[in-house]
């Protein structure tokens, strides 16, 4: 026994050591989130225990090795999992659901970095949605990955790409660019398929109190097995988005702008005979408001409009409350309303609508811990 202790205190000062020489690191980190939800919407109700209300619920290993002159290896491996039931998130193929790349970072040239990866267009965009744009309960979620009749056959954005290279520039005079090509590749998430090749392309710039992201994507045409026995082809999808945000004092304005428009379905195709591919845009406004150092409150209002002949939109109102316990456990409450007119089913993701046009309530408390 002895001998084992002495042994592993061995093997322990050796790895140090060794870390020290090669000056690199590995951190673990991770996010433990739980809520409890109530759901009203088309004269149903129900109680639910669910996971990642605030934060994602997810583990992770950030590593970098320092190479010399100003350049570095780096790596993220981060996994998404449900805390009510110990389950994976969204996909229960992929062990690393989250992030998963490897790459190089130099301080004069950027980075450039391979693997699964957040796409530019979502580095944009996230810095102008109050609620953080989060998987489950932001309505910016909710807005972009929503199910409905008229863009069934319209690709989602998902803001992340297997079999990715990224370039990220290092900040010139406050502005960043990002730049992805992904290839094509399988799919469970957001339906079960095949997806075409993407570029995407994003610019961040800050100056002072103000932060302004644009980005640019194009999925190329796709196939799903979700709408019919066979594959199903998806024809491909143009995105733009733009993103403000501005400071003053206490609270934090913000605004985004996503137009995702499909191209034209081949004639006598099922997408096309059935009408599944339409264009349609998302505008959100709010803010955040710091009302103490431990305490932020979260506004939102956002519009879906489709182009379709049913007028299938959607409008919604969303309230949130967080309130710090300490610097890494906090508490959290949301209230959300969701107007559906036409075909839209829009709610929150996660949440299945089966009437169309029906209002949808949300009520939400919950509880998030970081290490």
């Amino acid at each position: 026994m002895r001998f084992m202790k002495h042994g592993i205190c061995g093997a322990a000062l050796f790895v140090a050591a060794g870390s020290a020489a090669a000056q690199s690191s590995v951190t673990l980190y991770g996010t433990v989130d739980v809520f409890a939800q109530y759901l009203s919407g088309g004269g149903t109700h129900s109680f639910s225990e669910r996971s990642g209300g605030s934060s994602a619920s997810a583990f992770g290993l950030r590593g970098s090795e320092d190479l010399g002159d100003g350049l570095r290896a780096i790596f993220t491996l981060e996994n998404g999992f449900t805390t009510n039931n110990g389950g994976f998130f969204a996909d229960s193929t992929t062990m690393f659901y989250r992030q998963a790349w490897v790459g190089l970072n130099d301080a004069r040239y950027g980075a450039l970095t391979f693997g699964r990866q957040y796409q530019p267009s979502f580095y944009a965009i996230y810095p102008t949605e109050p609620f953080f744009a989060n998987e489950l309960l932001s309505p910016l979620a909710a807005a972009l990955l929503a199910f409905d009749r008229s863009t069934l056959a319209t690709q989602f954005a998902t803001g992340r790409s297997s079999n990715s290279v990224m370039y990220q520039s290092p900040n010139l005079y406050g502005a960043k660019l990002y730049a992805m090509y992904a290839l094509s590749g399988s799919t469970n998430v957001p339906l079960p398929g095949t997806t075409g090749n993407m570029l995407n392309v994003g610019l961040n710039y800050t100056i002072g109190d103000l932060y302004v992201g644009l980005g640019y994507k194009y999925q190329h045409g796709s196939q799903t097995t979700a709408l019919a026995p066979v594959p199903v082809s998806l024809p491909g999808t143009t995105q733009y988005v733009a993103g403000l945000a501005y400071h003053i004092g206490i609270v934090e304005l913000m605004a985004n702008y996503t137009y995702t428009q499909p191209g034209t379905a081949p004639t006598g195709s099922p997408v096309a005979v059935a009408g599944l591919a339409h264009s349609f845009s998302v505008i959100e406004a709010g803010a955040n408001i710091q009302a103490s150092a431990a305490d932020m409150i979260e506004l939102a209002f956002i519009e879906r409009a489709v182009r379709s002949p049913q007028n299938d939109n959607a409008l919604g109102f969303q309230f949130g409350y967080d309130h710090n316990l300490s610097k890494r456990t906090s508490v959290y409450l949301r209230a959300g309303f969701i107007k559906n007119n036409g075909s839209s089913t829009m709610s929150w993701v996660g949440n299945t609508v089966s009437q169309t046009g029906t209002k949808q309530i949300l009520g939400v408390l919950g509880m998030t811990h970081r290490f």
